[in-house]
């Protein structure tokens, strides 16, 4: 059993892990041939860490995965600031990126969930074009009744994990973003006989070209959310709670990091 070293962030247990040790543990969770249950990773970023703050069940699902990397660099600067350092950033996409690698290398399956009609197939068939020894196990829109949307085992939900289950997938590409897709993998993973399971929100519409990445230097400063803000002006209300963390973290008496 690996002994994890975490950081916790406003409640949130964030491994100390790099992207390296981070894809040596995906090797090893599909090199185990004795797994009983789907390994889960999460990737929260500063916005989900507030959203999860006020949210104690959304906090508990998130704590109880296998991996959780911090996605955004201002949890990477709190824990430098209050003297419990992260290593670095794992963002979710790139941890997605290796993945595929991985799955390309040993010839693994991969089934993705998500997006609207057609995102999901679009992003497989990229896949497909760039890691060909990767078998695509299946794939299905995200626009189902299920429990993401409050109706917990809806026929549609049943036959959405029959198809992954009948697929016998390695690994499941979830992205109906936060909180949704961490309230469906902790509701369904004990149904589901695939090996790992990642909630990677936005990842298959940048993979289905629906979306494009934040342009190098964005990326290289962490202000990867700034331009996604220039992109839709509409995500204003949503990153409020930013600043307000930067507050939180220099200013608060609570107990930020731990």
């Amino acid at each position: 059993m690996i002994m994890k070293e975490i950081v916790k962030i406003l409640g949130i247990n964030i491994d100390k892990i790099t992207l390296k040790e981070a894809v040596q543990r995906v090797k090893d969770f599909l090199n185990d041939f004795d797994y009983k249950k789907p390994k889960v990773i999460f990737t929260p970023n500063t916005e989900v860490v507030m959203i999860a703050r006020n949210n104690d069940k959304l906090k508990e699902i998130i704590n109880q995965a296998d991996i959780i990397v911090p996605d955004g660099i201002g949890l990477v600067h709190a824990s430098r600031v209050k003297k419990n350092k992260l290593p670095e950033r794992v963002t979710g996409f790139e941890l997605s990126l290796k993945l595929l690698e991985v799955a390309n290398e040993n010839r693994c399956s991969l089934f993705v969930l998500g997006g609207q009609e057609g995102t999901a197939k679009k992003a497989a068939e990229n896949i497909t074009k760039k890691y060909p020894h990767l078998k695509i196990a299946g794939y299905h829109h995200g626009y189902f009744k299920g429990t993401h949307i409050g109706q917990e085992g809806h026929q549609e939900e049943l036959n959405v994990l029959e198809k992954i289950n009948e697929s016998k997938t390695d690994i499941l590409f979830v992205g109906f973003g936060v909180p949704k897709q961490e309230l469906w993998i902790n509701q369904n993973k004990d149904k589901l006989n695939c090996k790992i399971i990642i909630g990677n929100g936005g990842t298959i519409d940048i993979l289905a070209g629906k979306l494009k990445r934040a342009p190098k230097i964005f990326q290289k400063l962490g202000i990867e959310w700034f331009y996604r803000l220039i992109r839709e002006p509409k995500r204003i209300k949503r990153q409020l709670v930013l600043p307000l963390f930067v507050l939180l973290v220099l200013f608060s008496r609570e107990k930020i990091v731990e």
